[in-house]
């Protein structure tokens, strides 16, 4: 399966230290870059307008540092990240923030392949078919119904039901009917109890059931809208076009 360029956004106060990372990035023709933050603040910013796949993060910089940022994202919209830094004692702290790797500056283009490669593992795995994932678990048995505490009662919310979900920060949103519940609980956490055949990733923080998809409308610039039956309307992430292909059968 042929995958989307990976976008990325550089982050660090020092141009040097962009720059090498440019350098580092000649060799690897699937990442593009979509923009430089000289500190947190633009990157903020940059990261709302974007959407990049991938952050190359430095941690300290004037005013709010690398893992502040991190924080200040939602978890269930955050890029993938990479951190280049000179200093190691926060590699630990790093990884706890779900990085996928932490380089040493000066950057070592050995290293830095290494780190590439592990993006790629992680993008292939978000660009999994429904078919691939199911085929890949087929003793799995995908989750039917969903108990969300509202009040003092439990709503019992059947799978087949469910309209589209959307993360905020560790509790998800479940759309059905004209209902929506917040749930305890993550959506990546989630989507791996769903049957990946019937919910579809649109979006880091979105996931919606394919029966529910009425028409899908390009945008500019290749991104596209997925317009639901009831005439709900959700942004269709470049990083899930591909999958999105291949889920509703278009060329």
């Amino acid at each position: 399966m042929s995958l989307p360029p990976i976008r990325a956004l550089l982050v660090d106060d020092e141009v040097l230290a962009r720059l090498a990372v440019r350098q580092a990035l000649a060799a690897h023709a699937d990442i593009q870059i979509v923009g430089e933050c000289g500190n947190a603040a633009e990157a903020q910013k940059a990261v709302e307008v974007l959407d990049p796949d991938l952050l190359f993060l430095d941690i300290r910089m004037p005013g709010m540092d690398g893992f502040k940022l991190l924080h200040s994202l939602n978890p269930g919209l955050r890029p993938m990240i990479v951190f280049a830094t000179a200093f190691g004692q926060h590699a630990l702290r790093a990884f706890d923030a779900n990085a996928i790797d932490y380089l040493l500056k000066p950057i070592e283009q050995g290293r830095f392949d290494q780190a590439m490669q592990r993006v790629r593992q992680h993008w292939q795995g978000l660009h999994a078919t429904a078919r691939e994932v199911a085929a890949a678990r087929p003793e799995s048995r995908w989750l039917q119904r969903i108990s969300v505490q509202v009040g003092e009662h439990v709503r019992v919310i059947a799978a087949n039901d469910i309209d589209w979900i959307r993360a905020d920060g560790n509790y998800v949103h479940i759309h059905a009917g004209s209902a929506s519940y917040l749930h305890r609980e993550t959506l990546r956490n989630l989507a791996n109890t769903l049957d990946p055949t019937r919910f579809l990733r649109i979006h880091r923080g979105t996931l919606v059931n394919v029966e529910r998809i009425r028409e899908v409308h390009p945008l500019f610039q290749g991104s596209a809208e997925v317009v639901l039956q009831d005439g709900t309307r959700l942004n269709l992430s470049r990083r899930f076009r591909t999958q999105a292909r291949h889920a509703l059968g278009m060329s």
